[in-house]
């Protein structure tokens, strides 16, 4: 698993126990990815900055404030780390598993930041930049200064309006774990294009908005 995950974000560990580490949920062992995703924070939000402050030198202080929280935020992160396939490779307690922590945005999310972390400690900041700009190279490249950042669901709306189609269905296919940690399973259905696509996150909306987004992307593959 480890070596599949090295793939995805093309970074070899020179010490793969801190990869190990950033994949360590605290309710599983000690030593956890805790420390690693404070480390791993920091550097996100320093490499986001620079790009969004390369890439758009016309925009204001506070404007690029704003799309470098929409950048960092726990759902992008949680998408990329989905991309990643991450949560196959995340080391849970027993009672983490079993209320469906593996699909958890925020454990996600976490995890992420904590292999962020682990690659500054292993390959120094430019290495770990080079895997940060990789990985948000799609959502960097999306950006459209002086427009508001839409959301998925916005954006899907939004493409099959303009082809004059009917609207998405988002259908509610299942709910896991226990009542303050739950696992929502969200459809999205296009069915003039016969597209279906699933999203699953702690939420009903964070759910909602990554099955829009499998399907948008699905859609402009085809285009």
């Amino acid at each position: 698993m480890l070596k599949s995950l090295e793939r995805a974000i093309d970074y070899r560990f020179v010490n793969p126990a801190l990869l190990q580490t950033a994949l360590t949920h605290r309710s599983h062992s000690s030593p956890n990815n805790e420390r690693l995703e404070f480390l791993g924070d920091s550097i996100l939000n320093a490499v986001i900055a620079r790009q969004l402050y390369e890439r758009f030198p016309d925009v204001p202080e506070g404007d690029l404030s704003r799309l470098r929280a929409n950048l960092v935020r726990q759902e992008s992160l949680h998408q990329l780390a989905l991309e990643l396939s991450l949560g196959a490779c995340i080391r849970l307690g027993e009672g983490e598993l079993k209320s469906g922590g593996v699909h958890r945005p925020s454990i996600l999310a976490d995890a992420l930041e904590a292999v962020f972390g682990a690659i500054w400690l292993d390959g120094g900041f430019e290495s770990a930049g080079e895997v940060i700009n990789r990985l948000y190279e799609k959502l960097l490249a999306g950006i459209v200064p002086g427009k508001p950042i839409k959301d998925a669901k916005t954006r899907l709306q939004e493409f099959l309006q303009a082809k004059r189609l009917p609207l998405p269905k988002y259908v509610l296919e299942s709910t896991a774990g226990e009542a303050h940690a739950q696992v929502f399973t969200i459809a999205c259905e296009v069915d003039c294009l016969h597209v279906r696509t699933e999203g699953r996150g702690g939420s009903r909306r964070v759910a909602e908005q990554i099955a829009a987004e499998k399907a948008l992307e699905r859609l402009l593959n085809h285009e």
